[in-house]
């Protein structure tokens, strides 16, 4: 089976997660047997007028799906699904983050997370029973990247801005600020957590995981570079998953194009080589933590 086919393969569960459909719902839409559309997210059977009409049907063109140059993704469902193919069978992942990689985050994170979204939407939201349901459906993809990292450990390349880290300490874990001064407290303290857990990974360097901290002129896009034994991806996103997240608004992008993925690798490797790891890592943040009020 070629690589590619599977890649197309892919970017259809993707595109139909974020859709919400079913592949019983799609598979009748565009007039094929269920099987059939299994076989085509699986790799194994790629005909352009099938993928024509999922293209419509997925609101995505032709190209995107097939993966020609740039995919774009305004829900973020199907860019985190597409986001833990990609992490699947990886050689390793670099990436800049604002703050923090989830995947180096608590166990707990999930659920202040789900705490974090939910407030976000404030109470005046309409479609709060909607938005609650693609809460939790982004947080079992969440999970599931989670899962996967923990089991089989791909090797994490990761630089955090020590501005975004003090900005992700003084909010603290919230989705919006019309919080009492208790509870604003309470959430800052659980950040607090998170950053003290970070410092002992600096300070640790478990296996698989290589993390730095830089203190200026970082970019505060967050982006990664997904290295395949057979193709390498950058992926860059406008949602959040720190202080103030956002799963709702802007546009993600994946790509494999030579001179996107260069550029990125330079900027990364840029980073790397001026950012601080270890112990000298771990004290900046701990000076971060020394002169944010708790």
């Amino acid at each position: 089976m070629p690589a590619h086919w599977e890649e197309i393969g892919n970017r259809l569960r993707a595109y139909r997660l974020g859709k919400n459909y079913t592949a019983s719902d799609m598979a009748e839409r565009i007039g094929v047997s269920r099987a059939a559309l299994y076989r085509l997210e699986k790799g194994e059977l790629v005909k352009i007028e099938t993928l024509e009409k999922l293209a419509d049907l997925l609101e995505v063109s032709l190209p995107s799906l097939m993966g020609v140059g740039v995919e774009y993704y305004s829900n973020a469902v199907a860019f985190f699904e597409r986001m833990r193919q990609l992490e699947e069978n990886v050689v390793q992942i670099l990436g800049n983050f604002t703050p923090i990689s989830f995947l180096l985050l608590s166990d707990e994170y999930i659920g202040h997370l789900r705490k974090m979204l939910l407030e976000s939407a404030g109470p005046r939201r309409l479609d709060h029973a909607d938005f609650a349901d693609y809460v939790e459906r982004v947080l079992n993809i969440l999970k599931e990247r989670r899962g996967g990292g923990l089991g089989r450990r791909p090797p994490v390349v990761s630089i955090v801005n020590s501005q975004s880290i003090e900005r992700f300490l003084r909010s603290g874990l919230i989705g919006r600020y019309d919080l009492s001064a208790s509870e604003m407290r309470a959430r800052r303290a659980l950040a607090r957590r998170e950053i003290e857990r970070l410092v002992e990974i600096f300070r640790k360097q478990p296996i698989g995981v290589q993390i730095g901290v830089v203190e200026n002129f970082a970019p505060e896009q967050t982006f990664q570079v997904f290295e395949k034994q057979d193709a390498t991806f950058v992926t860059m996103s406008p949602y959040r998953l720190g202080d103030l997240p956002n799963i709702s608004a802007g546009i993600a992008m994946v790509t494999s194009a030579p001179e996107a993925v260069r550029m990125f690798k330079d900027i990364i490797n840029d980073q790397w080589d001026r950012a601080h790891k270890g112990d000298r890592g771990a004290k900046i943040l701990e000076a971060v933590l020394a002169r944010t009020p708790p």
